[in-house]
């Protein structure tokens, strides 16, 4: 008999004789009722069964459970309860950031570690200077989010919750408000799709072309 060891928000549990094709998302919704981490394509495209692994996302139906043995799990229910909600949970109610909520447990987990990476000064696909990326952009967070789907189409309310709690952890490794970031970018029906360099090129060449003339008029 084969005994599987799971740490999930920091409670031990024991598997025995477990099925090595059970993914992690089953294993957490049947076999342990601990449902916050939602089903829904199964197949590692929407990002409503992200639960976090060492800190870091994971889709939960892309991972088998043997794989875990060790590892620090955490899901919605470890991150906060209805009574004791995290600064991102509240964020979320505070910006009305779900509609029906089914992807909602995922987003969240997902945006807990998008706070982290951006403390930790990570690049993402976007970022234009490496060295010093600028989490705070919502071009950024759009992009570090693009995993997770909504289909109620919140996103704009999720960028200002992500962003709330962004601004105020890393409000001095920032010169640029969030506020003046979320107000100068549009999010509208999906995650906005990040400007291609060539777009940036043009877009400052424009700005250089139209200081130009300003400044020749005056």
């Amino acid at each position: 008999m084969s005994t599987l060891t799971l740490t999930i928000n920091k409670q031990d549990y024991q598997l025995d004789n477990l099925d090595s094709r059970t993914t992690l998302l089953d294993v957490c919704r049947q076999h342990l009722q601990i449902t916050g981490p939602k089903k829904g394509c199964d197949h590692g495209q929407c990002g409503a069964c992200t639960i976090l692994i060492n800190g870091e996302r994971v889709n939960s139906c892309l991972t088998l459970a043997v794989m875990h043995d060790g590892d620090e799990i955490t899901t919605i229910e470890g991150i906060g309860l209805p009574e004791s909600l995290s600064e991102l949970q509240q964020a979320f109610k505070d910006h009305d950031a779900f509609q029906c909520g089914y992807c909602t447990p995922g987003q969240i987990c997902s945006a807990t570690a998008l706070i982290e990476e951006v403390k930790q000064n990570w690049p993402s696909h976007v970022t234009i200077d490496l060295q010093n990326p600028d989490g705070l952009l919502v071009q950024e967070i759009a992009e570090r989010m693009s995993g997770n789907i909504c289909r109620c189409s919140a996103y704009p309310n999720i960028i200002k919750a992500i962003s709330q709690v962004l601004e105020r952890q890393i409000a001095d490794k920032s010169t640029t408000s969030v506020s003046n970031s979320v107000q100068g970018s549009e999010v509208t029906g999906i995650w906005s799709p990040p400007p291609s360099e060539a777009q940036l090129g043009n877009k400052s060449s424009n700005n250089k072309t139209a200081n130009s003339t300003s400044g020749g008029r005056s």
